[in-house]
């Protein structure tokens, strides 16, 4: 499950509202709570209730920041449901709700079947059912919320602001990190392999195993990029995989997440690496596997000059696979971007750079 929608009276909170101005949440509820915001798995809200007054007991009660996109009023709970999906652009299999209420559980169940339901009386057990025990919870899982949060923010801010697209990432203050991936970011590292498609260049899932056999290999470099902003964390958005030849560098994989596109990472990450290549003496050769949905990124590499020109730097390189073209660069020493900060290290075996 991605996302748990709670009901309020009698299910999150003892008794009723509009009856107790002064409802509770019990210690292990509560818990609860905690627990599957710790997972990442996303929470919200669809009660019948007046909004201001629900969401004011929440404040109180110390729970209103673990909730996104609540809808607190009088209508449907299967359309408030419908909406936080919407919203938060999930599947609608990948929602539950839970509720005292058999005739609302019902509702939500006759509306929207791929929605799992659940009874209040069960949300003890919540914590050891597997569609909420993630076999991995990753560094960005356990933040989810947070990011998500962030992220209507930078929305608001972005609908608000009269002006150029430029003007409006500088006023962002973004700062782009680039560094050598550690234990921690493994299991984000594998699953950006996993599940990005349309920003991957060879759709090639590099196992946990495989990914820590490389963090060993002098040649290989396994590279992580998070983008931060003044609304908070957009977490790990890319990988990057790289052979260190003498004449070339084997770009094997470039990954990134495909909700920092508008942010033009993928062509900031490939300007750097071609400055540190050039900075080596080093040519570049990419794989790129073409798919039905990756498009963006062969017009990512297109543009920072790659192309399908033989070179003899790439004789010291496996053979391709099939279905994998290799595309060629020539690299030059690049500027740093004008809408953001980098911080990245030195691939060369000099000092770090921050631009």
């Amino acid at each position: 499950m991605k996302c748990l929608v709670w009901d309020l009276d009698n299910t999150l909170w003892r008794g009723t509202l509009l009856e107790d101005a002064e409802v509770g949440v019990a210690d292990d509820v509560r818990a609860v709570v905690r627990e599957l915001d710790a997972r990442g798995i996303l929470q919200s809200v669809a009660s019948r209730n007046d909004h201001d007054h629900a969401w004011q007991r929440l404040e109180e009660l110390g729970l209103a920041e673990y909730f996104v996109l609540p809808k607190i009023g009088w209508g449907r709970k299967s359309d408030s449901v419908r909406e936080i999906a919407d919203e938060l652009k999930f599947a609608l299999g990948t929602v539950a709700f839970v509720d005292d209420q058999p005739v609302e559980r019902a509702e939500v169940a006759h509306h929207l079947p791929e929605v799992r339901c659940y009874d209040a009386a069960g949300v003890l057990e919540l914590l050891g059912r597997p569609e909420f025990s993630p076999a991995t919870v990753t560094v960005d899982a356990r933040r989810r919320r947070r990011m998500y949060q962030a992220s209507f923010r930078r929305d608001a801010a972005r609908d608000r602001f009269d002006g150029p697209d430029e003007d409006f990432l500088r006023s962002l203050e973004l700062e782009l990190g680039i560094r050598r991936a550690g234990e921690e970011e493994l299991s984000r590292v594998e699953e950006l392999t996993l599940r990005t498609s349309q920003m991957n260049a060879t759709g090639v899932h590099y196992p946990d195993e495989v990914l820590r056999g490389l963090l060993t290999d002098e040649r290989h470099e396994v590279l992580v990029t998070t983008l931060t902003d003044r609304f908070g964390p957009h977490g790990a958005v890319g990988v990057l995989l790289v052979e260190k030849n003498e004449g070339a560098w084997h770009l094997k994989l470039l990954a990134t997440s495909c909700r920092v596109v508008s942010f033009g990472v993928g062509a900031i990450v490939l300007g750097w690496l071609a400055d540190q290549a050039a900075r080596a003496g080093a040519h570049l050769v990419a794989d790129f596997r073409p798919t039905a949905r990756n498009r963006m990124m062969e017009i990512a590499y297109r543009f920072a000059g790659y192309a399908e020109d033989p070179c003899g730097c790439q004789a010291d390189l496996a053979p391709a696979e099939a279905g994998v073209q290799r595309l060629h660069l020539v690299p030059r020493r690049t500027d740093p971007p004008s809408t953001m900060k980098v911080t990245a290290p030195s691939l060369t075996g000099g000092v770090a750079v921050t631009a």
